[in-house]
Order: structure tokens, then C-alpha cells, then sequence
């Protein structure tokens, strides 16, 4: 019997026309040219149903409500099909691969995010390959996770960076090897799997919460860091220098990320490099992070630290256990540390 796959196919450059304005989605035709794809017929080939949104998004507008509406589409179709693929733009396509890790928990089915940057309607392409492959990995494979499969990689959702606007291999997972690699044989790296104990799928959904990132920057001045970490804020991503840098000279600065801390705002560092940790004790300049109630987001993406907040604030835990829980492992997104 050939395996079902659902596509859940939510817009992007993959199904884009070109019109005057440039490049936008347009209702059916993805559908359409999928069905004069030779390839997709084939017996080799997992059935498969495309669920096409309404309307269809170029990823920019991609927001935490629409996240929860791609969980619960997976969820609701769960039992019926033995994978799932989320075709989607790639401006966003790593925060949304980042969330759906933490929404969809206990999940031990595939779950393929792709897309392309050359859309299917022109002759030179990469969303032909990325579509055929990621069907057959999520009809064929039973892989437990939530993945971005783009330029013959497959990656882990929660460790994906967007790393080129123009070039076809355009994600990277700095800090995690890929779990799968495509050639003349399509390779999946089990042991690098995060495994779920739980055999019932569960979707946690992202409430509204008042969650941003600041970058550190030469001369970043208190009194705009002030004003950005006001209330309502409740918690974000500070995107440091290295392993966790700050400028330590500029005491005014210091003093306001500490009363923000103080009030009760969450604040994460995460390091601005595209590989490596943040160690808020390797230099004095970040250590005084440390000392004024910042914490560690280790060798998380800011995407995933972002994500991660949302899942954590959604869930209903006190600041202390919010602070707790996201310097632990909880859905592959980081490399264990001794705290857990």
C-alpha cells in the first residue's frame, strides 16, 4: 500500500506567478502544476492531498496565529496520513520550522518544511526537487520531528537559520548536523534524532504575548534600550556580541537591563555569530549580563529562543520557571548543558 503525505501548502515563492507587481501567490496554481508532474504519478511516489490556504501567504505576513493554524491542520489530520509537508516562503520558514517543534509535542511522524527561492512556474527551478523530495522523505521515513528539508539537506527545524536571499541552499543549521543528507541516496542520520516519549500528539497554542529581539550594537544607547524593554513587554531575544558580550563600560545600559530584570522582564541572551555558544562567564563583558538576571540561550538560533518564549509564556509559567526552562533541552533546540 503506498503512504498517504499531506501537504499543508500555506503560500510562498514556490507557487508564485509572476505578475506586474513581481512575483505573488496565486490560488491553484501549485495544485495544478503538481498535477502535470510526471514524478508525483508515479507508484514510487506517496499519495498525496494538498490542503491549499486561504489565502495564500507570502511568508513576510507569516504570524503566530497562522502558526497555530498549521499545528492544528496537522493535528487534525494526524491519524489519516504517515507524514506531513508545510510548503512555505522562506523569509519565515525558520521561525515557523522553530515553532511547530515546540506546538506539536509528542509528535513521532515527519513534519517537512520547504519551499524554494525560484518559483515551480519558472524553466530553472529548485522547488521541483525540494517538493518531489520532501514527499518522499515524509511518506518513507519515520522520522519523529518537525524538519526543513532545502538544498539537499535535511535539517532540524529549531536549528535553522535563513543564510542567503539568492543562493539554492539557502538554510543552514550552524550548530547541529543535518539529519539527513540527499544525493544518489537519500541518508538519514538516526542517531541525531530527537526522540519523543509521549505517543499522543498534543498541540500547545501560541497565546498573544508581547515578545521581541534587540540587537547589541557599537554605541547603542540606554535611554533606546529603555524604551524598547517598557511594559507590556514580557520577554526578549538579546541578539550580544561573541559568546555573550555586551559593551560593560556603559553602566547606564547596564542598570536598565538590570531593573528589567528586576520588574520581571525575561531576557535572553543569544549570541549575534552564526555558529558557536553564549558563556556568560568566558569574558567579563558578559558576565555582568549574569549578575543583573539575564540568562543563557546557549547555542540556540534567535528564532528558536523567540519561539521558544512564546511556547513558555503560552503555557501559563511564572517568570522564574520561564527563566528555567529555556536554558533546558526540550525540543532538540539546544545542546544539553549540565542544568538540565
Amino acid at each position: 500500500m503506498r503512504k498517504r503525505v499531506y501537504i499543508a501548502y500555506t503560500g510562498g515563492t514556490i507557487g508564485m506567478t509572476l505578475s506586474k507587481e513581481g512575483y505573488s501567490p496565486a490560488p491553484g496554481y501549485l495544485k495544478m502544476q503538481m498535477e502535470n508532474i510526471l514524478e508525483l504519478q508515479s507508484g514510487m511516489m506517496p499519495e498525496y492531498t494538498i490542503n491549499e490556504y486561504n489565502p495564500l501567504l507570502d511568508s513576510a505576513n507569516m504570524t503566530p496565529e497562522m502558526w497555530v493554524a498549521i499545528a492544528q491542520d496537522i493535528a487534525d489530520n494526524y491519524h489519516g496520513y504517515d507524514g506531513f509537508v508545510v510548503l512555505h516562503g522562506t523569509d519565515t520558514m525558520a521561525y515557523t520550522a522553530s515553532a511547530l517543534s515546540f506546538m506539536l509535542e509528542g509528535l513521532n511522524k515527519p513534519v517537512i518544511v520547504t519551499g524554494s527561492q525560484i518559483p515551480i512556474c519558472e524553466v530553472r527551478n529548485d522547488a521541483r526537487g525540494n517538493l518531489i523530495t520532501a514527499i518522499l522523505i515524509a511518506g518513507n521515513y519515520n522520522i519523529p520531528e518537525v524538519c526543513l528539508y532545502f538544498g539537499d539537506r535535511l535539517l532540524r527545524g529549531n536549528r535553522t537559520v535563513k543564510v542567503s536571499a539568492d543562493e539554492l541552499d539557502a538554510f543552514n543549521s550552524p550548530n547541529y548536523a543535518p539529519l539527513g543528507t540527499v544525493g544518489v541516496d537519500i541518508k538519514i542520520n538516526w542517531d541525531l534524532m530527537h526522540w519523543n516519549k509521549n505517543e499522543k500528539i498534543t498541540i500547545h497554542e501560541f497565546a498573544q504575548h508581547s515578545i521581541g529581539t534587540l540587537r547589541i550594537f557599537p554605541g547603542i544607547r540606554a535611554d533606546v534600550v529603555e524604551n524598547i524593554l517598557k511594559p507590556p513587554l514580557e520577554g526578549v531575544v538579546l541578539e550580544t556580541y561573541g559568546a555573550g558580550n555586551i559593551p560593560d563600560q556603559n553602566e547606564a545600559l547596564i542598570e536598565v537591563l538590570q531593573k528589567a530584570c528586576e520588574q520581571g522582564l525575561v531576557i535572553v541572551a543569544c549570541t549575534q555569530c552564526l555558529r558557536g555558544t553564549v558563556d556568560l562567564g568566558a569574558y567579563q563583558a558578559g558576565a555582568v549580563l549574569e549578575k543583573v538576571g539575564v540568562i543563557s540561550g546557549f547555542d540556540m538560533t534567535t528564532e528558536a529562543a523567540l519561539t521558544k518564549m512564546y511556547y513558555l509564556f503560552s503555557r501559563g509559567y511564572k517568570v522564574e520557571e520561564i527563566r528555567k526552562l529555556m536554558q533546558i533541552n526540550i525540543a532538540g533546540e539546544l545542546t544539553p548543558t549540565t542544568k538540565e
